[in-house]
């Protein structure tokens, strides 16, 4: 029954996969007009409406009106992206003594999950409805030696919506054997609701004093250096394309912002990582996140060749991802928080994005 303040979910068919599985799309609603739409294929967010100063709702993430993109050519707009988030150098990582070789799916490294990761595969949903808001809870099960990896992984992914305009994104798995996870959400977000079409006017706050410089292939050289004096410093509200363009060597590498910043961290659970706000629309989104990292990437890879929702091509920096999670090629990097997950442990990690304008 609906909650106070909460509407109810509701689940339907979005479309079909060759050989006929159905994806569903289960559609969450507040009384704030704030409405979330997830697919069960990638457990991704297909569509988040949210209102701007005025109260007219629109569209705040990329993605596309069919299931064919996701599983073709889909930068992984909106999707749960995993087993290990982010790269892995060369594709390898020890436990134990033990090496495990992964697919390489970015040049000669490993990124998100490999060739058919987390946001290719089909999840089973469960709606549910509590005193306090409205969700999902999507499953999956990770066979040993999938994509490389050692164990099988029991993974569930929960979104919860509420009344107070809050996505909470909770993430939980299991294995039966020594492994690694590093599970995060891989939305674009454009709080123009593409009424820029681009998001370089974007004011950005990034809550860290450090980032992981990178190499040429994007993985991490193992430094944590600080922000100050560099295109990197967003610990004030700055315009994503203020710097974007400086001839910066990491900026040069990344062809814009494509880094992991390290996090200041108040205890335990979920502290501040990253506020954004739209001047044009007054839209804003803050970030909060029990995660060490957060990786800010500009939409740089973005090219025009993909034809979104509504019929919008998404050119250039159309979008930006705000991902929480450790840090890329931890596994590597025995100094960087461990994404090492053993039997008898639970992995647990919370999100949340709360809406707002102003």
């Amino acid at each position: 029954m609906n909650q106070p303040g909460v509407q109810k979910s509701t689940q339907t068919i979005f479309d079909r996969l060759p050989g006929g599985r159905a994806v569903d799309v289960v559609t969450l609603r507040n009384d704030a007009g704030v409405e979330v739409r997830i697919m069960t294929h990638g457990a991704a967010v297909l569509s988040l409406r949210t209102p701007d100063r005025t109260g007219a709702l629109g569209d705040i993430v990329l993605g596309f009106d069919t299931v064919e993109p996701y599983t073709a050519r889909s930068p992984y707009l909106g999707a749960i992206v995993g087993r290990y988030g982010n790269r892995i150098a060369k594709g390898k990582f020890a436990i134990d003594g033990q090496t495990y070789t992964l697919a390489t799916n970015d040049g000669a490294n490993h990124l998100h999950g490999g060739a058919i990761g987390f946001d290719k595969r089909l999840w089973s949903s469960e709606p549910f409805s509590s005193a306090d808001d409205v969700g999902v809870t999507l499953r999956y099960t990770s066979v040993d030696g999938e994509e490389g990896y050692p164990g099988t992984l029991e993974a569930s992914v929960t979104y919860g919506l509420n009344a107070r305009n809050e996505l909470t994104i909770d993430y939980h798995a299991t294995t039966d054997k020594p492994t690694v996870v590093n599970l995060t959400n891989h939305c674009y977000f454009d709080l123009t609701a593409g009424r820029s079409g681009d998001v370089l006017g974007t004011e950005l706050t990034i809550n860290a004093d450090r980032y992981t410089p990178v190499d040429a292939g994007l993985i991490p050289i193992g430094e944590l250096a600080s922000v100050a004096g560099t295109p990197f410093d967003f610990r004030a509200p700055t315009a994503i394309g203020a710097r974007i363009d400086q001839h910066h060597p990491q900026l040069v590498a990344g062809k814009g912002y494509d880094h992991n910043w390290v996090l200041n961290r108040q205890g335990d659970g979920v502290s501040l990582a990253a506020r954004a706000w739209d001047p044009v629309s007054g839209r804003t989104l803050e970030v909060q996140t029990t995660e060490p990292g957060l990786q800010f990437y500009s939409g740089n890879f973005l090219d025009g060749t993909l034809t979104g929702k509504a019929g919008r091509v998404y050119g250039r920096r159309s979008g930006f991802c705000l991902e929480t999670q450790h840090f890329p090629d931890s596994p590597n990097h025995p100094v960087f928080p461990s994404t090492v997950l053993r039997p008898g442990q639970e992995y647990r990690s919370r999100t949340v994005f709360l809406f707002g304008a102003q």
